[in-house]
């Protein structure tokens, strides 16, 4: 049996992320409104726009949760296929929302940071 996660370009031009074991049947609900609601009820019509299939709904759900949290234009270039560009919006969202972590001394250790890495050795005295 197969799982779905799947992607929806409402009329509003907003997109919907979901996942389901029968992506026929799930679309005709979306088109018909069959959940009054669903995101997608008042969005109507409604397109697929990506779908991609999984093994275990465990994977299919991780998709759509991964993917919900994506930006606009990271999911299209995914839609388009554009693996280089996800990437590359994806080490870019990262460099934004990570701070500059500073660690502050700890009296008896000594940390040297070497040029091969950016983490931290800790050097002195095991405990």
């Amino acid at each position: 049996m197969s799982f779905w996660m799947y992607i929806l370009h409402c009329a509003d031009g907003s997109y919907y992320t979901g996942h389901t074991d029968n992506l026929d049947k799930r679309i005709q609900e979306h088109h018909a409104g069959a959940i009054p609601s669903c995101y997608t009820f008042n969005r109507r019509p409604l397109q697929l726009a990506f779908s991609q299939d999984f093994p275990t709904r465990e994977e299919a759900l991780a998709s759509e949760q991964q993917i919900k949290g994506w930006s606009r234009k990271k999911k299209e270039a995914m839609m388009q296929g554009d693996w280089a560009e996800v990437s590359r919006l994806a080490q870019s969202a990262r460099a934004v929302s990570l701070p500059s972590v500073h660690p502050e001394p700890v009296e008896g250790l000594e940390i040297s940071v070497h040029g091969s890495t950016s983490s931290p050795r800790t050097e002195g005295k095991s405990r």
